[in-house]
């Protein structure tokens, strides 16, 4: 069992975020200063693929070269109509993160056996590995469109990670 990650122990509220955008906003000398990360790694809560995901990231040599989005579902609960509530908040984020870090791309990573994707789109979407996989490419395609629209230059890597840590890119 993989211990709970303590390192958000005291996550910064709404206000605080905002604050701290408005700052990079009001200051851009202080944005440019900030350290430029490789890029934003988009990931689940889902605490059995907390660690895959990190070793993944360290097997790329990105460990401390990236931002990173925790949101259950992860692309899931950017793009699908049941978590709409969520989605504006990933994009505010993705923004601040780009603006502080001039991150250059987004890497995306959902899973299977995943909850929000059973909770947005059925039971029925994940009861196969085919029908899983198609699930997720769905999603995928259209967090890509999003990003496209959002951030046209931005680079996109789309991957599904089995519970072992492995990882089927998609896209």
């Amino acid at each position: 069992m993989t211990p709970p990650c303590r390192c958000h122990a005291a996550p910064l509220g709404r206000r605080h975020f905002l604050f701290a955008a408005g700052l990079a906003a009001a200051f851009p000398v202080l944005a440019k200063a900030q350290t430029q990360y490789d890029a934003m790694l988009l990931s689940c809560i889902d605490p059995r693929v907390v660690a895959p995901v990190y070793k993944y990231m360290d097997g790329r040599q990105l460990t401390g070269r990236y931002s990173q989005f925790v949101i259950a579902g992860a692309a899931i609960g950017v793009v699908a109509p049941k978590f709409k509530g969520w989605h504006q908040t990933f994009w505010d984020n993705l923004g601040a993160s780009f603006q502080l870090h001039q991150i250059n791309r987004v890497i995306a990573i959902d899973h299977r056996d995943c909850g929000a994707a059973r909770i947005a789109y059925g039971a029925d979407s994940i009861s196969t590995p085919e029908r899983e996989t198609a699930t997720h490419r769905k999603v995928f395609e259209m967090f890509r469109a999003e990003m496209k629209k959002r951030h046209p230059d931005m680079a996109v890597e789309t991957g599904l990670m089995a519970l072992d840590g492995s990882l089927q890119p998609l896209g």
